[in-house]
């Protein structure tokens, strides 16, 4: 029988019963490339991943799409419809197949009020969203289009193991998408990388994009936001 203790969220909710919730969430299976919310869907539902990877896109007044986030097995998304009711914002789609846990929101709701742990860990990634929405915001007013182009590596990167100063974005982004991701052109970004390239500020693998001189991109980064001061 599948259980909600075998989510990473609920991985240290020591205060709640899952038997009392189990039974009242779905259990569901999505094929590459299949909807799972859409724009100004009228559910509630919260979704937690428990395999395979979705797309989060936001549309702007304009019409135009814009991705904001990749979201893994052990991530969730849905929790703002969950909390205040209101339409979908965003469109999720399936990346590859996935399997998810459909939590209604009243279900979702009785769990923050039951579980301190659940509860500090939404507050958390709500935090961190603003966080990072304020940022991109910021980036998107001050930056020209390179600029939010080495804001964009630097934060989907790692650290490159065996290379303590590099970083990797790994797997390489589609330059489609990294041009959705900061509000541009797909040629754009060829061009932008290929001129990092040539500067030997990055490299392409079979990897990723090895970003060989992090600490550079930061620089003209802090130097872009002094220039605006």
């Amino acid at each position: 029988m599948q259980t909600l203790a075998q989510i990473p969220f609920f991985k240290d909710a020591g205060d709640l019963d899952f038997t009392r919730y189990d039974r009242r969430c779905n259990w569901k299976r999505y094929l590459e490339d299949e909807v799972i919310i859409d724009y100004e869907d009228d559910s509630s539902d919260v979704y937690f991943i428990l395999s395979g990877e979705v797309r989060v896109l936001i549309r702007t007044a304009s019409g135009k799409e814009v991705i904001l986030a990749e979201t893994k097995a052990g991530q969730y998304f849905g929790e703002l419809a969950g909390i205040d009711g209101a339409k979908r914002t965003a469109n999720v789609t399936a990346l590859t197949r996935a399997e998810l846990c459909i939590m209604p929101s009243s279900v979702f709701r009785e769990v923050l009020f039951a579980s301190r742990n659940c509860c500090d860990k939404v507050l958390r990634l709500l935090t961190a969203r603003v966080r990072e929405l304020d940022a991109r915001l910021a980036e998107h007013s001050i930056f020209d289009l390179k600029h939010r182009l080495y804001s964009e590596l630097l934060r989907l990167s790692a650290p490159r193991a065996g290379h303590a100063s590099q970083r990797i974005v790994s797997p390489p982004p589609f330059h489609h998408v990294m041009a959705a991701r900061i509000g541009c052109r797909r040629e754009q970004i060829t061009r932008e990388l290929t001129t990092l390239s040539g500067e030997g500020l990055i490299e392409k693998s079979r990897g990723g994009i090895v970003l060989l001189k992090p600490q550079a991109l930061q620089a003209r980064i802090n130097h872009a936001m002094q220039d605006e001061d």
